[in-house]
C-alpha cells in the first residue's frame, strides 16, 4: 500500500503537472512534418503502433489527435504518476515492463490490437539503454499486423536530465517540430532481427529529421 506521502504526491502532482505541461505546448511553436502519412493510414480504416523514444515523450500527449489510445507504461511509481498525468489528455495506459508485469501487458497489447485504437510504446524504456530498440514493439507489430509509425520530437530551447535516457524538458517560447516517419511492416519474408533493425534505424533516422528540420530556422535540437 502507498505511503501518505506517495498518496498525496499521486492525488496532487498529476493534476498540477497536465496543467504545467499544457502551458508549455500552448507557449511552443511546434510544427509537425510527416502528419499526411497517419491521415492516410486513418483514412484507410487502419490503425498504428506509435513508437516515440523515451526521452522525448513529455509533450506527445497534448498534440495527439488520433482518437482512442492506448500507451504501455510500466508498474513503478513514476509510471504511476505518467499514467495519471496523460489521463488528462484523454490517454489510456496499459500497465508493464520488462522485469515487471511484462508479459501480461504484452498479451493485452495483442488483444488490443484488434480494436479500433492507437497503440503507443517508447521502445527503449523503461529503463533503456537510451534509443536502443527492445524486441517488444516488433513482435506486436508482427503479431498484429499493424504498421510502427516512429515519432519523434525535437525543440530548439529546453533542458536534459541527468537520467538514463536524458529526458528532455522543453523550455516555453522555443520551436518544437514533431516528425513523424514512414509506416513500417512486418515482412514474413524477414527475420524479426532484420525487421528489429529495420525500425531502429527509422527511429534513428526519424529523429535526425526533427532535429535538422529546426536548422532552417538557424536553429539546433537540445
Amino acid at each position: 500500500m502507498p505511503s501518505f506521502g506517495d498518496r498525496i504526491l499521486l492525488s496532487t502532482t498529476p493534476w498540477i503537472a497536465a496543467k504545467l505541461i499544457k502551458l508549455i505546448y500552448l507557449l511552443l511553436k511546434p510544427e509537425t512534418i510527416g502528419e499526411e502519412r497517419l491521415k492516410l493510414i486513418s483514412s484507410e480504416g487502419q490503425h498504428v503502433i506509435i513508437a516515440t523514444w523515451h526521452d522525448q515523450l513529455l509533450l506527445i500527449s497534448p498534440r495527439y489527435e488520433g482518437g482512442a489510445a492506448k500507451v504501455l507504461i510500466s508498474k513503478s511509481k513514476d509510471g504511476e504518476l505518467i499514467t495519471r498525468v496523460i489521463s488528462y489528455f484523454g490517454l489510456e495506459t496499459v500497465r508493464g515492463s520488462s522485469n515487471r508485469g511484462g508479459r501480461a501487458a504484452f498479451r493485452e497489447l495483442v488483444q488490443l490490437s484488434k480494436e479500433p485504437c492507437t497503440l503507443g510504446l517508447t521502445p527503449d524504456g523503461p529503463t533503456g539503454p537510451r534509443h536502443q530498440l527492445k524486441e517488444g514493439v516488433v513482435q506486436l507489430a508482427r503479431l498484429s499486423g499493424r504498421p510502427i509509425v516512429p515519432l519523434a520530437f525535437a525543440c530548439s530551447h529546453g533542458h536534459r536530465f541527468k537520467s538514463w535516457d536524458r529526458f528532455l524538458l522543453p523550455y516555453p517560447w522555443g520551436k518544437a517540430v514533431y516528425a513523424v516517419g514512414e509506416p513500417l511492416c512486418y515482412d514474413e519474408n524477414e527475420s524479426i532481427e532484420d525487421f528489429q533493425s529495420r525500425v531502429q534505424e527509422a527511429m534513428d533516422a526519424n529523429t535526425r529529421h526533427a532535429g535538422e528540420y529546426l536548422n532552417q530556422y538557424d536553429l539546433s535540437a537540445v
